[in-house]
């Protein structure tokens, strides 16, 4: 499980005062009886009265959800936002033919059928389509093992966003048709172009988990980023007699990444040779392109022949960018993009057809509350996860939300019994309103802390179901909110967005 620590702060682990609330404290709120309270803690002889210092906010989690939170909060949200890839739902479109009428085998057929109309043809080359693998052969672990991953990617992810090319300089902008259907790269380039395309290029590293645990050939994903490998070969096939001469097997690396204040997104797709067998497959090289369905546009596509063998991984690299009308207010629209590559050879009569391979979907938006303007994009898919650790700098309320868990109140982690985000400011209010009344008692040092979060649709106001609070430490409380506020500006978690929290 890969996860980033929380913040290495110390915290003392204060002691919860063992005795229950009676009704009597809370009779003038008629929601908020210790019946309707699933965990307490709350001392009835230490009143907040007593402290001369004004009492604590509780402010874990409902402030101001139109306000934005400070680079500390955020620095919170980050640290405490689980990073471990889960997988996508299968769709029709994942790692299969997109837009493709026929099935392959048809669309070999007719290629072949195609390529012996040609005077002097011989050969012709047909594509396979991406499959899923039971287990990975040696000699494809192989393949893998040439590249070295790093552990994080987000650095060099923030770098190649932050310089993606324009589209008003390159004019790569796709028309709306293209768009909707790109299902012919373009033509292969000249036999020397290759060297001079790939000059000053290089492959994004793909995170280390996509070859650890994306093997199985389907889409990790992560909030910002998702990876996955499928399995292909392309063969080349006598015209005369239709049958496969030689062939080159190989997988194929998709690798695509977001940011979360960014309106473009890139995609990378890469090819590993396996193995190969018989004729008309040396000088085998590839090119490709790529379309966008939903939302989207292509503003950059670099996908030039390059040669494919054992010392040859050919890739092609793609930026999109939103169409959500920014200038109009909490807009928000979803997008996918779609990879297309065809193999060349001098052999051949034609190129082979297009195989292609679309990511899942990317939402964009500008309705983050607290960052009006912002425009940022996600793995929609994706659910994200806070984590709050019993032995971190906020144990009581790590323990309060484990013990809330425990009773099956909604958002434990590993379930899909989520948590969804409330972001109306009075709703929030009423929420905390109901599990902490202002007539409860507030011990020294001491706030209510109420589970579900004020901050969800599941809180007591609106949940209509059972809720916990606790009077715990104040300030632990109120920090553990700052970070579930940087949580979800860092996540992106709009209203209605679901997510978990795992207490570890």
């Amino acid at each position: 499980m890969k996860l980033r620590k929380l913040l290495a702060t110390a915290a003392v682990t204060l002691g919860l005062l063992g005795s229950f609330l009676s009704s009597a404290q809370a009779e003038d709120d008629s929601g908020a009886t210790s019946d309707t309270s699933l965990t307490t803690g709350v001392a009835t002889t230490d009143p907040v009265t007593d402290d001369p210092s004004p009492a604590p906010d509780d402010t874990d989690t409902d402030s101001d959800p139109e306000t934005a939170p400070s680079a500390e909060d955020i620095a919170l949200g980050i640290e405490g936002t689980v990073h471990d890839p889960a997988t996508a739902p299968a769709t029709s479109e994942d790692g299969q033919f997109i837009g493709l009428e026929t099935d392959p085998q048809t669309a070999c057929d007719d290629q072949v059928k195609s390529a012996a109309q040609t005077p002097d043809a011989q050969y012709a080359a047909c594509a396979s389509p991406l499959e899923p693998a039971g287990e990975i052969s040696s000699e494809e672990r192989a393949a893998l093992s040439r590249g070295d991953a790093p552990a994080d990617t987000s650095a060099a992810e923030s770098a190649v966003l932050a310089a993606a090319p324009d589209a008003g300089q390159t004019g790569q902008e796709d028309s709306p048709q293209e768009a909707m259907d790109d299902t012919t790269p373009a033509s292969a380039p000249e036999d020397g172009s290759d060297a001079s395309a790939a000059a000053a290029r290089s492959p994004w590293r793909e995170p280390r988990w996509c070859r650890d645990e994306g093997v199985d050939m389907t889409w990790y994903i992560e909030r910002l980023r998702g990876c996955g490998i499928w399995r292909a070969e392309v063969n080349a096939i006598d015209v005369r007699t239709g049958s496969r001469i030689g062939g080159i097997r190989y997988l194929v690396i998709g690798y695509s990444f977001t940011a979360r204040d960014s309106k473009t997104w890139a995609y990378q797709t890469q090819l590993l040779e396996v193995s190969r067998w018989g004729r008309a497959v040396t000088g085998t090289k590839v090119y490709g392109s790529a379309s966008c369905t939903g939302k989207c546009k292509v503003t950059h596509k670099d996908f030039p022949a390059q040669a494919i063998n054992s010392r040859a991984e050919p890739y092609g690299q793609f930026f999109m960018d939103t169409t959500i009308n920014t200038a109009a207010a909490k807009q928000r629209g979803t997008g996918r993009s779609i990879a297309s590559w065809k193999f060349s050879n001098p052999e051949w009569v034609a190129p082979s057809d297009a195989t292609k391979l679309s990511t899942v979907e990317v939402r964009c938006d500008n309705a983050l509350p607290g960052a009006p303007r912002q425009v940022g994009c996600v793995k929609l898919r994706a659910v994200p996860v806070i984590s709050y650790s019993l032995t971190g700098p906020w144990p009581e309320v790590a323990k309060h939300i484990k013990d809330a868990q425990a009773t099956g109140l909604p958002g434990k982690y590993g379930t899909t019994n989520y948590l969804t985000r409330l972001t109306n400011g009075s709703k929030i209010t009423e929420n905390r309103k109901k599990a902490c009344p202002s007539s409860l008692p507030r011990p020294s040092g001491k706030s209510c802390d109420e589970y579900p979060f004020a901050s969800t649709w599941q809180g007591a106001r609106y949940s209509g179901g059972p809720f916990s609070r606790r009077m715990i430490n104040a300030t632990q409380n109120t920090d553990a909110g700052r970070a579930l506020n940087g949580f979800y500006t860092y996540s992106r978690v709009l209203d209605g967005d679901r997510f978990l929290v795992w207490i570890r």
